[in-house]
């Protein structure tokens, strides 16, 4: 595949391969999408706004240039923005290949960094790893809006070469600013494409999620990726996909942050809980699917987290014959790139069905050492990593590392 370089959203040219539950594979212009819907299929979308998450600086203590690329945070709530996970990077830019960029000088737990006008500090560890920490902002939440804001940049990557602007990463449904970077799939849709759905009798509905980073410049870190999200799941949501089961409807995700927030929020008990939530599980092979039946996703490489997640809807052997069809016919890739359109093609395990008690989890953090990926079993996904540890200590007065 080759990948996409420029930052348009909507390009003319843009391709969708399709594969259906059997597994056909077809060619289509992704504007086209729509007309590959039917009538009484719901369509689910995320409508998170990206963050300006890269934020660079000095590391007080040495002096030296650091970047804080904020990672992720415990609610969606806009008044609880002073910690948040980070994943720190030395000298560069984005214009380095992430894998190539240096540590970040060594932090120990109390250091202070220079963000611009935001001042933070390094409350803890994460992991035992020298780039992953947990930052606590000072200020009030207003005043770290407004530095995030004014300082803050989109997390971007090598293959553009050119700097993003901050709505380059919004998606046209965007509302709240939770993301860390966008969830770039809902780049296919635009006001007009929803009214497209409407005029065909396709539901419509959104979910929020903080779509987190994609690389980390670490191959171990890389393979704990996706880290633990927060989400929130409107009732109205619930009560449209319970509708579209009933009338034998398809649940259509827009991205797998939308697969990864319902098929969480749906739990083993069957369940799908509103309200707010975190999502701590890796959507693979071995996953279940409760109530997504078919998703929209960018191209991805394998061995990714969004790649292992479309195993969840069809089988390695489907996927090897898309990967070649993807290569074949040039498609591109990354967040600018082409699309692909998979439905289930395995049964759905029994339905979920809305419950309008409301939950909320909290993520705590808990440093402990950093496990190679492959030592990972399906159950460490469900604690969470960087999931909810309450007795985890902060720093000590001495600044411990």
């Amino acid at each position: 595949m080759i990948a996409a370089s420029v930052p348009v959203q909507r390009p003319a040219g843009a391709k969708l391969l399709v594969a259906d539950r059997s597994g056909g594979i077809e060619h289509h212009r992704r504007s086209e999408f729509v007309r590959l819907l039917r009538a009484g299929d719901l369509v689910i979308a995320n409508d998170a706004a990206t963050l300006p998450a890269s934020l660079s600086g000095r590391h007080l203590p040495s002096g030296r240039q650091i970047e804080a690329r904020l990672a992720g945070r415990d609610s969606l709530a806009t008044d609880q923005v002073k910690s948040f996970s980070a994943v720190l990077f030395g000298l560069g830019d984005f214009r380095m290949r992430t894998e190539d960029r240096p540590l970040p000088p060594s932090v120990r737990c109390g250091d202070r960094l220079a963000l611009g006008p935001l001042r933070a500090t390094v409350v803890r560890r994460l992991l035992n790893h020298p780039r992953l920490v947990v930052l606590e902002l000072e200020g009030s939440p207003r005043e770290i809006w407004a530095g995030l804001a004014r300082h803050g940049r989109p997390i971007q990557y090598a293959h553009v070469p050119a700097p993003l602007a901050l709505w380059d990463s919004w998606t046209p449904i965007a509302g709240p600013p939770v993301a860390f970077e966008p969830p770039s799939a809902g780049f296919v849709l635009d006001w007009s494409v929803v009214a497209s759905m409407a005029a065909r009798d396709v539901g419509f509905a959104t979910i929020t999620h903080a779509a987190g980073i994609s690389s980390t410049g670490d191959p171990k870190l890389d393979g704990l990726l996706p880290f633990d999200e927060p989400y929130r799941i409107p009732a109205s949501t619930a009560r449209a996909i319970e509708r579209t089961r009933a009338q034998g409807g398809r649940v259509v995700a827009i991205g797998t942050t939308v697969v990864r927030a319902l098929e969480h929020a749906a739990g083993r008990d069957g369940m799908l809980r509103v309200g707010e939530g975190l999502a701590t599980q890796r959507v693979g092979a071995s996953s279940q699917l409760r109530v997504v039946d078919a998703i929209l996703s960018g191209t991805h490489e394998p061995g990714t987290s969004h790649y292992e997640l479309l195993r969840a809807f069809t089988g390695d052997q489907t996927l090897a014959r898309i990967d070649q069809e993807l290569n074949t016919h040039a498609y591109r890739t990354h967040e600018f790139g082409d699309s692909v359109f998979l439905e289930r093609s395995v049964p759905v395990v029994p339905k979920a069905t809305a419950s309008l008690q409301a939950t909320r989890q909290l993520v705590r953090y808990r440093a402990r050492p950093l496990p190679e990926p492959s030592s990972l079993s399906g159950k460490d996904w469900g604690r969470g990593l960087l999931g909810p540890h309450p007795a985890a200590p902060a720093c000590s007065k001495t600044g411990s590392p």
